[in-house]
Order: structure tokens, then sequence, then C-alpha cells
């Protein structure tokens, strides 16, 4: 199994001084999401990488206290049915539901090998324990043209006990639907509401012509959700945290308007920073996410620039009525 051990760097926050994030994962690990179990320890789950020259198709890490984390290997080693054939296995994410794990992620279906117009689907597996491995309930979720179907993150409304699930991309707006208690399926009679639209413009500072990578919490009677845009990795990488609040779970949500709700972009060193996720760690909240280390941004010399997503913390803080990163 890796280890990783935790580095501090310098990294420019948006509207802050140049702080100093900790790497936790010094490798591929894009798009990472967390659970803290009942034990106490806390499992990071992240998109497909190459491991030590291995397909992993859902990477897992372990650590007891955020610092160093060991590398569990795949949480999903078997393909489900519907998707044997394809490799593409994105943004994961766990929760535990009515005394199991669930895990939530996308996938590209067999059928978009003979049907290019078929798109990424959400789909949910299901574990005993929070390393797996987990088995594929059978079917997609929800499958569309393109890639807007990604990014899926369950929440437990404390208001009104609604168990919600958040996705969204592909140059569409975020969205919510309600789950059914066991979180396997929609909720009959539920649909989709939009949350946080898409801005098209050109504007060097806009990081809002694409959005996804939704984490939401809720805090003292508001709902914060966190979101990423607008291009994650590649050459022309383009990417930001941005926070937008509401006093609903469903919205409406808005982002402060002097700053467009960003709060962590780029900087001198670090590309690309996004797709967060929160932790609680000795009443301090913590925020987890990838950024591309411009010294050494690809895992591969054949990989395309900006492609090796490591994982980073830093602390948040929370200022009239605003998360904002820790000083």
């Amino acid at each position: 199994m890796i280890r990783f051990a935790l580095a501090l760097l310098p990294l420019l926050l948006a509207g802050c001084a140049t702080l100093e994030p900790r790497i936790a994962i010094d490798a591929d690990f894009p798009d990472p999401a967390v659970l803290r179990d009942e034990d106490g320890s806390y499992y990071a789950y992240a998109t497909q990488a190459l491991v030590e020259g291995r397909q992993v198709n859902i990477q897992i890490a372990r650590s007891s206290d955020l610092a160093e984390w060991e590398h569990l290997g795949d949480a999903l080693p078997v393909k489900p049915g519907w998707a044997s054939k394809t490799q593409d296995f994105w943004a994961p994410h766990v929760a535990k539901v009515e005394g199991r794990y669930l895990l939530y992620y996308s996938a590209k279906p067999d059928a978009a090998l003979d049907d290019p117009s078929q798109g990424l689907c959400l789909a949910v597996a299901t574990a005993d324990r929070p390393e797996g491995p987990f088995t594929d309930t059978g079917k997609p979720l929800l499958c569309c043209p393109g890639f807007v179907n990604i990014d899926p993150m369950l929440f437990d409304d404390p208001a009104t006990g609604k168990r919600l699930l958040y996705w969204g991309s592909g140059f569409a707006p975020v969205k919510v639907q309600e789950l059914t208690r066991d979180g396997l399926a929609f909720a009959p009679g539920s649909a989709p509401i939009d949350l946080v639209v898409p801005v098209p413009t050109d504007d060097p500072a806009n990081y809002r012509r694409l959005v996804e990578g939704v984490w939401v919490t809720y805090r003292e009677g508001w709902y914060y959700l966190f979101f990423s845009g607008d291009n994650c990795c590649g050459p022309n990488a383009h990417y930001a945290v941005m926070v937008a609040r509401s006093r609903s779970a469903t919205g409406p949500f808005a982002v402060k308007p002097e700053n467009g709700g960003v709060i962590l972009a780029a900087s001198p060193g670090w590309i690309a920073p996004g797709h967060n996720a929160l932790v609680q760690k000795d009443g301090e909240t913590l925020i987890l996410y990838h950024a591309v280390d411009a010294a050494r941004p690809r895992s591969r010399p054949e990989d395309e620039v900006n492609t090796r997503r490591i994982m980073l913390t830093a602390r948040l803080a929370w200022r009239d009525g605003w998360p904002v990163l820790a000083d």
C-alpha cells in the first residue's frame, strides 16, 4: 500500500495573503470526496487513475489525522455490467445510509461505444465497509448525452429530513433531486431543481462558464453550496472554488456579488484548484480539494499538461456568514 506524508507549500488564496495549504496526497487524486467513519478514520475517494501502473476505477485512501494517508487501492474493483467495456469512472461520493455505505459516481455506459450520443451516467454501488469493495446496483440512476450527469453528492436535509442528491456539469445547471430513503433511486414523483446556472461570458475573471463539483453543508441556518468551474485541467485549465448560500437546501442560492463567490483560485505554483469536500476536525472546518502542481503537471511524460491533480487541504474560517480561507 502507498503512504503519503503531509507537506506545506504556499498558495495564493482568493481574497487573502499567501497561505500554506497542506499537501495531503502527492499523486494524481482528482475530485476528492471525504467521509469520516464512526471509528474516527477519514476516507478519501477520487476519480480513476493509474496507480503504480495499474488502472484503479475509484481510488480510496485512509487517514487517522488528515495528514498522512494510506492508499488502499480500488473501491470499485469490478466494473458494473452496463459499463464493463469503458473506462470513465469519475467523481465519487460515499455516505453511510441505513447501516451500509453507498458510493455515488459517474461512468460511461457500454452503449456509448456504439452510439456516440450516449453520455455519462450517474450510478450507485453498495458495501458493508467504507473501504469497500463496492458493488454496483446493476443499472444507472440517470443517463443523458454529454457529461451533465457527473459529480454526485448525497446530503440529508436537517430541516426537512429529505435525502437529496446534488449533481451536474456539462454546461448545464447544477441541480438537486430527492432520493428514496434507502438512497438507491430518485423518490417517486420528484423532479430535478436547477440551483446554480452557468454564466457564458469570456471575462477572464469568470469561472462559471461551466459549473460542477457540488458539496453542500449546513451551518447556523444557512445552506452553503460549494461548487467549481470552469475548466478543470489540460492546457487551458482555468478553475476555482466558489460558494453560494440559501436558507433552503433546494435554493434559491446566491453568491456574494462583490467576488462572484470565488474563495479559492490559482496562484504562482498552483494551477486550477477545485472540486472540494469539507470535513470537521477538532472544531475546525477543513477544505480538501485538488490542484495541479506547476512544477509537476503530469504523472507521465506522455500525459497532457495539467492532468496530475493532487489533493491539498486548508482551513476555512466563517466571517459575516460566509466561508473564507483562514489566515
